[in-house]
């Protein structure tokens, strides 16, 4: 019975949670449908801000680990307990996806630097071109060899760990997704964003993109559905109940 954990690190606007779903609800939103075809498929949600200390390890075969509104440069306590769990997690092999502050907190807990953008936020439908390793890759090669992804974020990996493999990269991020070890990965973007969760997102982002000379106006007008990006994690649930991760 594979047991695969959502590790929550952070709350998404009140707004957009009413609407859509906190971040963990988009994440069940995708992954329910797969428990219910395979009921021996065990989903749990674990909030590293709230709930304690991170669970025991050897109870766990998966994670997925959240996007956020904090910042890792911050340190907060509850983000630097994960950092040495991770490190274990991938250690002992265990399935991991980490989404946006998940890629970051990876990143880190495997020796890669994590910070501000010199070029500020990411935000809105972008394009995303695989590398040769990430055509490669089980759980990315199949996506087209550029595809369009949900993102938003301010911080970004600025390092790649020294043993991570580099799997997709766009104009903005030279570290879009990567591969931390036989089975994890980590992805910037947003799999579990679907269009009307990103325009909700850029209708706050107003003020900070005018400060970028961004229109976020434009960016809500060229939303557009990012299927391909949208499997990513669809596609390790499945792999994880198939037994092929």
């Amino acid at each position: 019975m594979p047991r695969l954990l959502i590790v929550k690190t952070g709350d998404t606007f009140e707004d957009v949670a009413r609407v859509h779903g906190n971040f963990e609800e988009l994440f069940l939103a995708v992954l329910r449908p797969l428990a219910r075809r395979h009921p021996a498929l065990s989903l749990s949600v674990f909030d590293a801000r709230r709930d304690g200390a991170p669970p025991a390890l050897d109870t766990l075969d998966a994670l997925v680990i959240t996007g956020s509104h904090a910042m890792l440069s911050d340190a907060e306590p509850w983000s630097e307990a994960l950092l040495p769990w991770l490190r274990e997690a991938i250690d002992r092999d265990i399935a991991m996806l980490g989404v946006c502050y998940g890629h970051q907190l990876m990143a880190a807990a495997c020796g890669g630097t994590v910070g501000f953008h010199p070029a500020g936020r990411e935000t809105g439908t972008q394009a995303i071109t695989l590398t040769e390793a990430g055509r490669g890759d089980r759980l990315l090669g199949e996506l087209p060899a550029t595809f369009t992804a949900q993102l938003t974020h301010a911080q970004s990996v600025l390092e790649a760990p020294p043993r991570a493999e580099v799997l997709a990269y766009n104009a903005h991020d030279a570290y879009q997704a990567l591969r931390h070890g036989p089975r994890q990965w980590s992805v910037q973007f947003h799999p579990e964003f679907t269009a009307p969760v990103m325009r909700a997102y850029l209708s706050h982002q107003h003020e900070v993109l005018a400060e970028q000379g961004q229109d976020a106006d434009a960016l809500i007008e060229a939303v557009t559905p990012a299927p391909a990006a949208s499997s990513v994690l669809r596609r390790f649930a499945e792999r994880l109940v198939a037994g092929e991760l």
